[in-house]
């Protein structure tokens, strides 16, 4: 059973790479090359004594809801929502901070978290079920339970409680709600009001996930929904002027714009802007020239193409604040290690010597970026220590050797090496329509042809990349570049363990697309992601770094960056890696 609802996170962590795709490049399509002159008059208002703030996003979402369709999805609207919606725990550099949502936050103890033994029925199989069987067994099964601020009020005046986190919990059930809200129904055996202000969140038996802290539901309001259809919410008023319970409300959500006002029962501190304005320009060149022309104060844009990157870095404007930091996406290259040459650990190694990893960074990213090492990220819970795990430095003569100890030679002089007396040409299969990728393919093909070895790009359309039938899922490629969404706590099990690799037998819900089945390392992820104790998983994190590194069936190699470009008088604003960009709005201020 375990097994079985740690799937759906599976499903969630392929939805994030595939949303990744179809979303997070799409700044980078814009041109460049020639500056846009600022349209000031269409983002400036009526001047009044407002304090005022103008913002510029690249992507407009579909809608406000609190629930987001993907990992993309909250990269893209989560920024809106928390002014609207905060939510109880928000990460900040990886570590997840209380928002006074709650009253106090879960844990053993304060008996907010607790485990009980119950007793449940087996099938033939060895799976959880609910008939009953000759055989029976004890699993720990946890439970969490939230106290609500009575302090919350709907943005129309009318108090939050604990029956408006239940009703969202409802909904989930009656209406997709998104990636994140059906992998929480999968762990969730209920979801129960204790009292005005109190949930509890039970976990299905013998699921003893890290996640458990974030087992709520955040609020809805039953008043406002509760006549409307289910089906209908994502299409609904509701959904592009909700009403929340945060430190804003939307005044008007019209094509290309987006106003918010404050919150007048907001239980917390007054906000510093009367009023925000966010203004949607799919040309991020343009955002920066509007900001650079006084017309935005500050402009978020996800991944800037390396050509607007290297401007916005040696332009040294002095009308600008600039600040780049790596963000959760992680790029890498997959090895199918059902390829006969790639189960040489040699050839895999060579591969990893031969990539220029700090070339990238330092001509794609701007020096912004990490090369990574691992699969977890820096600042990231089980980070391993870096003398403890095996690293790849850029070292072709190092790649060389291993080819040649592989007998990977070039046998007739023309500079390609070998194998089984053909020239070895491997393909590369990478997501269409990205300039970060298509920079970074050529490269890979640049640096392994210096070690004689051929890489043919194969630039595919999303939609049929990360399609079931399509080369990850039926492991069809050779070489896969494509990137990851992490989150707080690093999981895994859906990317590492034998059970993830997609196959028939499993319907090819697995995102193991290397292939790889260690058994010590299945334990290890295994046990790092369902142990309560956190030295636990700590040591099972660093075990399986070690035996992945070692045996490499994924190269690592760099985190995607954001960047915030602010006008000179706004102070406060503190890009992070891992929260939305407003996660600190209250600490901004606006010297006019």
């Amino acid at each position: 059973m375990k097994r079985l609802i740690l799937f759906w996170f599976a499903l969630f962590a392929l939805s994030a790479l595939a949303s990744c795709e179809l979303r997070v490049d799409q700044p980078a399509t814009s041109s460049v090359a020639t500056p846009v002159e600022p349209v000031v008059t269409q983002v400036t208002p009526t001047i009044t004594s407002e304090q005022v703030i103008r913002i510029g996003l690249v992507n407009e979402p579909a809608d406000l809801l609190p629930y987001h369709s993907t990992p993309t999805d909250e990269r893209i609207t989560g920024p809106l929502t928390e002014l609207i919606f905060p939510s109880p725990l928000i990460p900040v550099d990886f570590t997840l901070r209380a928002t006074g949502v709650l009253t106090r936050l879960p844990d053993f103890a304060n008996g907010d978290v607790v485990t009980t033994t119950v007793t449940v029925f087996r099938d033939e199989l060895g799976q959880i079920t609910d008939t009953p069987t000759d055989k029976t067994d004890e699993v720990t099964q946890v439970s969490i339970t939230f106290h609500w601020n009575p302090a919350l009020r709907w943005s129309d005046g009318t108090p939050v409680t604990a029956a408006d986190s239940i009703f969202a919990y409802e909904l989930a059930q009656q209406f997709d709600l998104g990636q994140a809200a059906n992998s929480r129904l999968a762990m969730i055996e209920r979801y129960e009001q204790v009292d005005e202000h109190t949930t509890r969140a039970v976990l299905r038996p013998d699921v003893t996930d890290p996640a458990y802290l974030t087992s709520f539901w955040l609020p809805l309001p039953r008043h406002a929904l509760a006549g409307l259809d289910p089906q209908q919410v994502a299409q609904s008023e509701f959904s592009r002027r909700p009403i929340g319970y945060g430190p804003y409300m939307v005044d008007s959500f019209d094509g290309g714009s987006l106003e918010l006002v404050r919150n007048p029962y907001y239980f917390g501190a007054t906000p510093s802007f009367d009023r925000i304005i966010i203004a949607f320009r799919n040309d991020p060149q343009q955002l920066v020239e509007l900001v650079r022309g006084g017309g935005l104060d500050l402009v978020f844009i996800e991944q800037p193409t390396p050509e607007l990157l290297v401007q916005l870095m040696q332009r040294n404007d002095p009308e600008l604040q600039i600040s780049a930091s790596p963000n959760t996406i992680w790029e890498h290259v997959d090895f199918n290690l059902d390829v006969p040459l790639l189960q040489d650990i040699r050839a895999r190694r060579a591969i990893a010597y031969a990539i220029n990893r700090p070339k990238l960074v330092e001509g794609l990213l701007g020096g912004k970026s990490n090369v990574l090492e691992s699969w977890i990220l820096p600042g990231q819970f089980g980070y391993p220590p870096l003398d403890q795990i095996t690293r790849y430095s850029y070292n072709p003569d190092e790649a060389r050797r291993l080819l040649d100890e592989a007998g990977l030679l070039d046998t007739d002089g023309d500079g390609w090496r070998e194998y089984e007396n053909l020239p070895i040409v491997l393909s590369l299969v990478t997501s269409a329509n990205s300039p970060l990728r298509e920079a970074v393919a050529n490269q890979i093909m640049e640096d392994l042809a210096q070690v004689g070895i051929q890489v043919e790009v194969v630039p595919l359309p999303a939609s049929e990349l990360y399609a079931v039938d399509g080369p990850l899922y039926q492991r069809t490629f050779e070489l896969a570049l494509f990137g990851w969404i992490a989150g707080p706590h690093p999981r895994g099990w859906e990317l590492w363990s034998c059970a993830g690799v997609p196959s028939e037998a499993n319907n090819w819900t697995g995102n193991n697309f290397a292939g790889w089945c260690f058994f010590e390392a299945n334990e290890a992820i295994n046990t790092a992601t369902t142990s309560l104790d956190p030295e636990e998983q700590r040591a099972a994190y660093l075990r399986q770094q070690q035996l992945f590194t070692q045996e490499l069936p994924v190269l690592p190699l760099f985190q995607r960056i954001d960047t915030l470009i602010a006008r000179q008088g706004l102070s406060g604003w503190q890009l992070d890696p891992t929260a939305p960009f407003t996660w600190n709005i209250s600490e901004w201020r606006l010297d006019n």
